[in-house]
């Protein structure tokens, strides 16, 4: 009994049927599968949102303080840096969620298509270039000079660095801290309206 191998087949403009080769037929279903996938990833992030978002906190509960371990040597500093960093959870967390809806479910999926994948990687030969330097007398006396540059260089990048994490908890503690406030003072009228009307209707019902 004969079989008859199923083939896609493509419509041109003039409505005539061309049937595709099995390799272009199979990296049509790659792309399709790859997509699905892509679909997949994005649907599961949108319902696993508490689960994204708890695992953000406890990475930035990590990087927050092994950051200003690294940036803060004095205990009094440090300890006022992790403080003011607890405030800025909430705002890091809401632009890591964005971050994270809007590039992880593509880039898990092509991590995904790269293992599905199989193929080797080359490794490329790397040039060597000899180059002749001509020997120079006052050669270290330049090295130190370049080493006091770099240092000099470094100490200013850590120092931006510190000014700059600062500033954002600063900012961030100084908005969650407005924000609290003006939610109490908003409470505060509402208890305030309420105590009034209470008064009205006791001289109403009691004239």
């Amino acid at each position: 009994m004969k079989t008859k191998s199923s083939m896609i087949v493509m419509d041109t403009p003039n409505n005539k049927s061309i049937p595709l080769s099995p390799k272009l037929t199979e990296e049509i279903m790659e792309e399709q599968r790859i997509h699905d996938v892509l679909l997949l990833l994005e649907n599961l992030s949108y319902r696993e949102e508490t689960t994204v978002k708890l695992i953000i906190d406890c990475l930035y509960d990590v990087g927050a303080t092994n950051l200003i371990n690294q940036k803060f040597n004095s205990y009094a500093i440090n300890g006022t840096v992790k403080k003011v960093a607890r405030f800025s959870k909430p705002v890091f967390r809401m632009i890591a969620w964005r971050w994270f809806k809007k590039n992880c479910p593509q880039l898990i999926t092509n991590w995904l298509h790269d293992q599905v994948r199989f193929k080797k990687a080359i490794p490329t030969q790397p040039e060597i270039v000899v180059e002749q330097v001509p020997i120079q007398q006052d050669l270290p006396i330049i090295l130190e000079d370049k080493n006091r540059e770099v240092k000099y260089l470094r100490s200013q990048v850590r120092l931006l660095i510190a000014i700059f994490i600062l500033a954002v908890t600063s900012f961030s503690g100084s908005f969650l801290w407005l924000n609290y406030r003006f939610e109490q003072a908003n409470l505060q009228t509402l208890e305030q309206l309420q105590t009034q009307l209470k008064i009205k209707e006791a001289s109403v019902n009691n004239p």
